[in-house]
């Protein structure tokens, strides 16, 4: 199909313009806007490259560095001197150190053993040792150095990898079922309708200048493992009684300050459409999203206002030029969609899926994991939207060495509860936005939660997340306890680490019959020293109070407050 922004533009409508492309014109409205229109980012590349690698940091515009850097998965890393009670308060100029976070784009969470060696040695030599495994199915380094990108990108280019799009307003990295092409229950292989998406369009300069980010999740398994509900388009595998294994659509999803489910449209797509299904639902969004704004301009609020049938109508009569036929809607997940621990392959090898701790490894602990795979015979690993990673193709009786060496580094197979089920972002250590410490304040409440409740036993997992701002990088309305930093005062008046917490929250592949945002407690806020306490607190009143097969989740919704305290 053609991608580019067709020519028309309609009447502005009666009112203040929303920026949309088709209806108010492409005169750009925000400064963000204007620089896109200048200069396409994706031309960032050849000046990084050639004049910024060359002649330094200092060298480097503000609308290269701190905008069109983005969409070669570059942002400035935080000054390590800035305490969070100054983040609300400064700019990017004065937060941002000469250092930044590379985002790798790793489309589907796939990479071979040899990908994964040279991440992991573009940590060591130019990233202090540094790596992060987001829930993005990404690899995010720090403390990269501009001058080191030209051949950072020689290595990973060398072994079919790329940072390109991997933030920015495009497209970025597709969320990609962990277990394509080799689960025994899989429906659907979303495996060519990602590579054919990435080949086809990510790059494309016609759908590289988008109103905000867009957020795609594929997925063929019945364990729903992509959070479908959260992201801009997501294509969920299911059975047409008629056409066969293909996707169900959906469209809208997003977290941030104003958090959204996604929506059905209620139409089937196979899988030879799908491709084009999909750069259908973002010409929409290019040329109808909200681009006034910031805080407006996700595919969300757009859908919001048009509702899920006026959203089809659009696609099928304007972009498409074809009905789709109307399919049936996901059954309901058949099991935890982090796949965490030895599951069978259809082909009579196995996977074996591991926890790290919030999503914190090295450069070291990613080499070690592929000389471990392939001591063992494999040659490829995945990661998941849960901060996991997956070993895949392992034979039955090298199962028990390989999750012993791993756990060596710290990656368990088969952790505890809240060390399966405890997520959060990068946080202040590296992060801009952020007001507290996450990664080091989670793997210590983990900890303490291990002790504490040793002697709990709880028949269903709670979910922990926390996120260092409003953001929900660590979508913590999604969780069953959900952590918002920010900064508190302490009794001796000084600020401190803290939270507003969420409850309740959770997804398909949470195995949620019926997903759903979490809900604020008036008033509740706890520090980061108290944090341990209080979900310990919560959770015995819990195991205590719920009917049996009761979820978190449902009791949280339905307990009063005095209780959730």
């Amino acid at each position: 199909m053609n991608t580019s922004a067709p020519a028309r533009v309609r009447p502005p409508r009666e009112g203040r313009s929303n920026g949309q492309w088709l209806v108010d014109g492409t005169t750009p409205l925000n400064h963000n806007e204007e620089f896109k229109a200048e200069d396409n980012p994706l031309n960032v590349r050849q000046r990084i490259e050639t004049v910024y690698a060359q002649q330094g940091f200092d060298s480097i515009p503000e609308d290269d560095l701190h905008g069109r850097f983005r969409w070669m998965g570059l942002y400035t890393q935080r000054r390590q001197d800035i305490p969070g009670s100054r983040t609300a308060s400064l700019g990017p100029e004065e937060l941002s150190d000469k250092y930044f976070m590379l985002r790798i784009r790793i489309d589907g969470g796939a990479v071979s053993t040899d990908q994964l060696r040279v991440i992991g040695g573009i940590s060591r030599e130019f990233g202090r040792d540094s790596a992060d495994i987001s829930d993005r199915q990404n690899i995010q380094l720090h403390w990269i150095r501009i001058e080191d990108m030209p051949e950072i990108w020689r290595r990973l280019e060398s072994v079919g990898l790329i940072t390109t799009e991997a933030c920015g307003d495009c497209p970025r990295v597709i969320l990609g079922s962990p277990v394509a092409g080799i689960a025994a229950d899989e429906i659907i292989d979303p495996t060519p309708v990602i590579e054919t998406i990435v080949e086809r369009y990510i790059g494309e300069l016609d759908l590289a200048n988008l109103p905000r980010k867009f957020k795609t999740a594929i997925t063929g398994h019945p364990s729903l493992d992509v959070v479908h509900e959260i992201n801009d388009i997501s294509l969920v595998g299911v059975v047409h009684p008629e056409l066969g294994p293909g996707y169900d659509l959906w469209v809208g999803g997003g977290l941030s300050v104003a958090p959204r489910l996604a929506e059905r449209l209620g139409a089937f797509v196979s899988q030879d459409r799908a491709p084009e299904v999909w750069a259908g639902v973002v010409g929409i969004f290019r040329d109808y999203g909200y681009r006034r704004l910031r805080n407006k301009a996700r595919l969300k609020f757009l859908l919001a206002e048009w509702g899920p049938a006026k959203f089809r109508e659009v696609l099928e009569n304007e972009y498409l030029g074809y009905a789709l036929p109307d399919g049936p809607a996901p059954a309901p997940a058949t099991d935890a969609g982090d796949h965490v621990g030895v599951h069978a392959q259809k082909d009579g090898l196995f996977y074996v899926g591991f926890a790290p701790t919030v999503g914190r490894v090295s450069g070291p602990i990613l080499d070690a994991v592929a000389q471990a795979a392939e001591r063992v015979g494999s040659q490829r690993v995945r990661f998941t939207p849960h901060q996991k990673l997956l070993v895949l193709d392992v034979p039955g009786d090298q199962v028990a060495g390989l999750t012993e060496e791993l756990k060596a580094l710290g990656l368990h197979a088969d952790p505890s509860p809240f060390r399966r089920h405890t997520m959060a972002c990068t946080g202040i250590q590296y992060c801009k936005l952020a007001f507290v410490d996450t990664k080091d304040t989670a793997t210590a409440t983990i900890d303490e939660l291990e002790r504490r409740l040793a002697d709990v036993t709880l028949d269903l997992p709670i979910s922990l997340h926390l996120n260092g701002c409003p953001n929900s990088c660590a979508r913590i309305q999604t969780a069953d306890i959900g952590l918002k930093g920010q900064i508190l005062t302490g009794a001796d008046g000084e600020p401190e680490f803290g939270f507003q917490v969420h409850l309740g929250g959770g997804l398909a592949s949470d195995n949620r019959e019926e997903p759903g945002l979490g809900r604020t407690v008036r008033g509740l806020k706890v520090s980061a020293e108290e944090l341990p306490g209080y979900v310990e607190r919560v959770v015995r009143r819990y195991a205590a109070d719920a009917d049996a097969g009761e979820t978190f989740s449902a009791w949280a919704k339905r307990s009063d407050e005095e209780v959730l305290r």
